[in-house]
């Protein structure tokens, strides 16, 4: 199966599809103005996911908890794998979402993008692929701030497994934060109080 750029497919319908997008940002579609900005920003990735990944060494060398591991595996996957996007995308594949100079934005293409190497982006000028897309729309009360009775998706970025890595692993941390980082120097200290007092 092959989608054009802005094609879909319902998979749940009203509430799940897969969209085909490229993402010259980062999340949400912040991006850092120009081809200067994206290229800061590919280095700036680089520079986080290597800080990321010497970190998760020294805590799979301190023997720190699996489960901290796991999340912490699963930012640095999902960071990779976004800067893979970056990286290579636009080498192997024709066409892509390029800097339209004239508007100072940029713009989408026409037609199926193919690989054949010919590039439309040098190194670490490419996109990031984003795909899936939750399209349940809800319409909001009155009442409510700043939406009220308005009918809007409940998500609507589009996003790609790497995002998802990324956010399971910091709701992971969020969540389990106390059963990663459980405190052990006061129990210790008692322990050691008790027994100066029993000697």
């Amino acid at each position: 199966m092959n989608f054009h750029y802005g094609d879909s497919l319902t998979l749940i319908p009203g509430w799940f599809n897969l969209q085909f997008v490229e993402n010259p940002g980062m999340a949400f579609g912040w991006m850092l103005p120009g081809n200067a900005g994206k290229l800061t920003l590919s280095i700036f990735r680089i520079l986080v996911v290597s800080g990321i990944g010497y970190y998760l060494y020294k805590l799979i060398r301190q023997k720190a908890h699996q489960g901290f591991i796991v999340c912490v595996s699963l930012i640095v996957a999902g960071a990779l794998g976004n800067i893979i996007d970056s990286a290579v995308y636009g080498l192997i594949f024709d066409k892509g979402t390029t800097l339209d100079k004239q508007y100072g934005d940029y713009a989408m293409y026409f037609g199926l993008a193919k690989m054949n190497g010919n590039g439309y982006a040098p190194f670490l000028m490419g996109n990031v692929v984003d795909m899936f897309h939750f399209c349940k729309q809800v319409t909001f009360p009155e009442w409510f701030p700043f939406w009220g009775g308005q009918t809007r998706e409940v998500f609507p970025p589009v996003f790609n497994v790497a995002d998802s890595s990324i956010t399971l692993g910091i709701i992971g941390i969020m969540i389990w934060q106390k059963k990663f980082f459980k405190e052990t120097g006061p129990k210790e200290t008692l322990s050691t109080e008790k027994l100066s007092e029993t000697e």
